[in-house]
């Protein structure tokens, strides 16, 4: 009699557990299932795959994803899923996690854009996997190709749904190149070109805008710089008569306040997007203030 009982009891679990998680065709409900590696990539699986898939983010709001680590069921989402969209070099636990449980199933954006080399002017901090800058969602342009690229691999995954896939990332190519074309127009004529952050994650869209980035720190957010760095900066904001010094929502502003009253300078949000602070905010708002911030710190012409 126990002995029938804990076998049901034993079986019952078994099918609550899987019941939680994808097929092993990486559907769930009907829907495909996508995991992405933080709110970037969530941004555009969610925009581009609609009603008919399941996103999954791998780094929490308001977490900072340079250094994410990866629980058990996070891992075993990874193995379920349908399609995982990460940047390879970003997030060494995403990585090895992919590498384990989905490298045929895994889209690394890095393969639909070229990536900029990191620069190592900023005090010899930890680099990236192979050298490279990974922050490419901070250009409209290229974060248009990688749209592209979802749309495609997710029309690849379930080609059920294939041209509601390839129509929403038409769509969404679309409002990118509209943003693309605000950021050119209004930081055209500006009196200075030089932005001063607190951290090395906007070299995309200065490279693309014409801008100059000077970063206090490196590709870390959490870097601390070393006191020649502090100075370098300090001297080179003075030579440029920079009014702001840039800092971010996900890190500490100490370091930004410090050197803007070294310099007689106010300090601002520059938003790089790793993750969002306010749940009404998206990619097209945060990118729009920053485009604001940077025009009034620029001075640039209406």
């Amino acid at each position: 009699m126990w002995i029938r009982v804990v076998a049901a009891l034993l079986a019952l679990s078994v099918t609550a557990g899987c019941a939680g998680r994808a097929s092993a065709s990486g559907f769930t409900g009907g829907r495909l299932e996508v995991v992405t590696a933080f709110y970037p990539l969530r941004f555009l699986a969610e925009g581009i795959g609609g009603d008919t898939t399941s996103v999954i983010d791998l780094t929490k709001p308001g977490a900072e994803p340079h250094d994410v680590e990866l629980n058990p069921r996070q891992v075993a989402h990874i193995a379920d899923a349908g399609v995982v969209v990460y940047l390879k070099g970003f997030q060494p636990a995403v990585d090895r996690a992919v590498a384990q449980e989905a490298a045929g199933r895994a889209l690394d954006v890095a393969s639909a854009v070229p990536l900029l080399p990191l620069h190592t002017s900023t005090g010899g901090e930890a680099e990236t996997a192979h050298g490279m800058d990974p922050h490419v969602w901070l250009d409209p342009r290229r974060f248009a190709a990688m749209a592209d690229a979802i749309s495609a691999r997710l029309a690849q995954a379930d080609p059920a749904h294939a041209a509601a896939y390839e129509a929403r990332g038409a769509a969404l190519h679309t409002e990118l190149d509209a943003l693309d074309a605000e950021f050119a127009a209004r930081l055209q004529r500006c009196s200075r070109r030089e932005i001063v952050t607190s951290h090395s994650a906007f070299n995309y869209l200065a490279t693309r805008y014409g801008l100059t980035q000077v970063g206090i720190t490196g590709i870390s957010p959490e870097a601390e710089p070393s006191p020649r760095r502090l100075a370098a900066v300090a001297a080179e904001a003075r030579r440029t008569a920079t009014t702001t010094i840039f800092f971010e929502t996900l890190v500490s502003p100490k370091v930004a306040e410090t050197l803007a009253r070294e310099v007689g300078a106010q300090t601002a949000v520059l938003d790089p997007l790793e993750g969002l602070t306010d749940p009404g905010a998206d990619y097209f708002s945060v990118m729009r203030g920053n485009l604001a911030a940077l025009t009034t710190a620029l001075g640039c012409a209406a």
